[in-house]
C-alpha cells in the first residue's frame, strides 16, 4: 500500500513538471514570436532547475545577438556618413579642377600657366584622397595583405624622408632628423610603414600647417620609439582620445581639408605590425606622435 501511495505521488510529481515545462516551453514559443516587436525584452523563467538554466542561456544568447546587431548598425551608419563625407570631398576638387580646365581658353599665357598648375595640383589631391580610400577600404575588409620582413627602421625612415624634403622646401617647412647610424631592426611590412610615416607628414603640413617638422627615433630596450612632431596647431585635449577614429575630425583651425581617414588608417597598420601609437599635443609648442614596434635582435 505504501509503494502504490508513493508511487502516486511521484507520478503527481511528474504530471505538475511537465506541465510546468510545458507551460514554460509555450511561454517561450510565445515570447519568440513577439520578440520582433520587442526586441530589448528578456525572457523569465522561474526556480533554479534545468529550465531557469535554459533561459539564462537563452537570454544570453540574446543579449549577444543585441550586442552585434548594435555594432553592425554602427558600422552601417559609419559607412553611409563615410561614403556622404567622400562624395563631398571628391566633388568639391573635381568641380574645381573642371572649372579651372574650362577657363583655359579664355585666358592669356600667363594666366593658362597660372590655371594648369592649380588644376595640377587639385588632381593630386583628387589623387592622394582616392588613394586613401582603397587604403581604409581594403583595410576595413580585411583585404590588406601585409608581407613582413626585416628592416633596418634607421635606414627605412631615411628614404622616407628623402621623399618628402621638396614637399618641405615648398611649404617652407624646416625639419629636423635625429636617427641613430647604428642598425635597429624591426619585423614589419615596408609599405604599411612608408603609408604611417607618410600620413604622419601629410597631417602635419596640410592640417597642422606648421613651419617645423621633427623625426626622432630612439631604443627602448626591446622596443623602437618613433616620434614624429610638428609645430602647429595643437590638438584640443579634449578630442585627443578620438582622433584615430574613422570619420573623426578635429576642430576646423586644425583639420582643415581632411576627411578623417588619415590616422584612422595609421591606427589601423600600426596595430596591425603588434605595434602602438599614442600622441601628446603641448598648446604654444609642439604635436607629436609616438610609434612604437618591436625590435629585433638578429644574430651575426
Amino acid at each position: 500500500m505504501t509503494f502504490h501511495i508513493i508511487l502516486v505521488f511521484i507520478c503527481m510529481g511528474e504530471f505538475f513538471y511537465i506541465l510546468h515545462i510545458r507551460k514554460q516551453l509555450t511561454e517561450w514559443l510565445k515570447f519568440l514570436k513577439n520578440l520582433h516587436k520587442n526586441p530589448k525584452r528578456n525572457s523569465f523563467a522561474k526556480g533554479n532547475d534545468i529550465l531557469a538554466n535554459i533561459n539564462f542561456e537563452l537570454n544570453g544568447f540574446l543579449e549577444e545577438n543585441r550586442k552585434q546587431f548594435r555594432k553592425l548598425q554602427r558600422a552601417e551608419n559609419a559607412h553611409q556618413q563615410l561614403l556622404t563625407n567622400l562624395s563631398h570631398d571628391v566633388r568639391t576638387p573635381l568641380a574645381s579642377l573642371i572649372g579651372y580646365l574650362e577657363s583655359l581658353d579664355s585666358q592669356n599665357a600667363k594666366e593658362q600657366e597660372e590655371y594648369i598648375h592649380i588644376a595640377y595640383r587639385k588632381a593630386l589631391d583628387l589623387q592622394e584622397l582616392i588613394d586613401m580610400l582603397f587604403q581604409w577600404f581594403k583595410l576595413a575588409s580585411h583585404e590588406q595583405i601585409y608581407q613582413m620582413e626585416i628592416y633596418d627602421i634607421n635606414e627605412l625612415t631615411r628614404e622616407i624622408i628623402i621623399e618628402y624634403i621638396p614637399m618641405f622646401e615648398d611649404k617652407e617647412i624646416s625639419f629636423s632628423v635625429n636617427i641613430p647610424d647604428d642598425e635597429w631592426h624591426v619585423k614589419m611590412d615596408r609599405i604599411a610603414y612608408t603609408r604611417i610615416i607618410s600620413n604622419l607628414f601629410t597631417n602635419a603640413i596640410k592640417h597642422g600647417k606648421c613651419s617645423l617638422v621633427e623625426i626622432v627615433i630612439r631604443r627602448l630596450e626591446n622596443r623602437i620609439l618613433i616620434s614624429v612632431s610638428n609645430n602647429g596647431a595643437p590638438i584640443p585635449k579634449n578630442e585627443l582620445p578620438f582622433i584615430f577614429k574613422r570619420l573623426y575630425k578635429c576642430d576646423s583651425a586644425h583639420s582643415g581639408s581632411g576627411n578623417g581617414l588619415g590616422l584612422a588608417i595609421v591606427w589601423e597598420l600600426i596595430n596591425a605590425m603588434s605595434g602602438k601609437i599614442t600622441v601628446q599635443s603641448i598648446p604654444g609648442e609642439k604635436t607629436t606622435f609616438y610609434l612604437e614596434l618591436p625590435f629585433i635582435v638578429r644574430e651575426n
